[in-house]
């Protein structure tokens, strides 16, 4: 099964049979030809977690594998040079899925990798320092058994605060509509496929790219869960918060435009976040 982009590959039994067993950067339970199966009644969930020199990284790990739903596919993306990190991913690949130890072009890139070796139902991003509840697969399970059409979920998610709404209609105006990326994100594999992966000439919001077209281009439709359904917490110190904001407008420039939005449009966008900006910052 491809995307539209033709040079990627999602995944592939055969490929993987003859690749990934003999080779030693590949660790966890598909190194023994064991893979998790999906049904009906019990759909897998593929979780994708990708490491950069995580602080907390043991703590992630933790929170996916003592999930109370068990038909969870666990992989893990290790694109980071901490000796540290490896040594935790060894201690605990009997338990995880797969793991990619080799460099990567940067946080998207890594997460393409991911999604193109999952297998489950739905997939979701949990990203190193990031955690779950212990009943958040339960809760995403719900969600998935009562509204089956849906393309994609969002579960609230604790930051600063608890966020969880979800505003498609305001797109057009800003990115920021939903919970959050990591934690609170999960998408339909098939969907996934119609919509391809992250773009990476986005180096720090191609997240915010795929989601534009899923909702505007694509019209998919998801749900979010409740206030106090909350998947978990997001890392208020992780790779979102370190990029500039000047970067973030020039990207955000860069997305409207490729998604081919009225040009005056996108200047009435970028000077009304400039404002806000700097009336925060006034006001901090």
């Amino acid at each position: 099964m491809r995307n539209n982009n033709s040079q990627e590959r999602y995944f592939d039994t055969n490929y993987h049979n003859k690749i990934v067993l003999k080779n030693k950067k590949y660790l966890g339970l598909r190194k023994n030809n064991i893979f998790k199966k999906n049904s009906k009644l019990n759909p897998l969930i593929s979780i994708i977690t990708v490491v950069s020199d995580g602080k907390k990284l043991e703590k992630t790990i933790k929170s996916v594998l003592s999930q109370n739903y068990k038909n969870i596919e666990y992989i893990i993306v290790n694109g980071g040079n901490s000796l540290k990190d490896k040594k935790i991913i060894e201690r605990y690949q009997s338990k995880i899925d797969f793991c990619i130890n080799e460099k990567d072009k940067g946080i998207f890139d890594a997460m393409n990798k991911g999604i193109k070796v999952s297998t489950g139902e739905y997939i979701g991003f949990l990203n190193c320092d990031d955690y779950y509840y212990k009943n958040s697969i339960n809760i995403l399970i719900e969600y998935i058994r009562k509204f089956p059409n849906a393309d994609f979920i969002f579960g609230s998610v604790k930051k600063e605060k608890i966020n969880h709404s979800f505003l498609p209609e305001k797109i057009r105006w800003k990115f920021n509509i939903y919970p959050a990326h990591s934690v609170g994100f999960f998408i339909k594999s098939s969907t996934q496929k119609k919509i391809g992966l992250y773009n990476t000439n986005f180096r720090y919001s191609a997240d915010y790219d795929l989601i534009y077209k899923m909702i505007v281009n694509h019209n998919f439709q998801g749900i979010c869960t409740k206030p106090k359904e909350i998947f978990g917490s997001f890392d208020l110190n992780g790779f979102s918060s370190k990029i500039p904001f000047h970067s973030q407008s020039i990207e955000e420039i860069k997305i409207r435009l490729h998604n081919k939005q009225n040009l005056f449009f996108i200047f009435l966008i970028i000077i009304k976040k400039i404002i806000l900006f700097f009336y925060k910052r006034i006001n901090d």
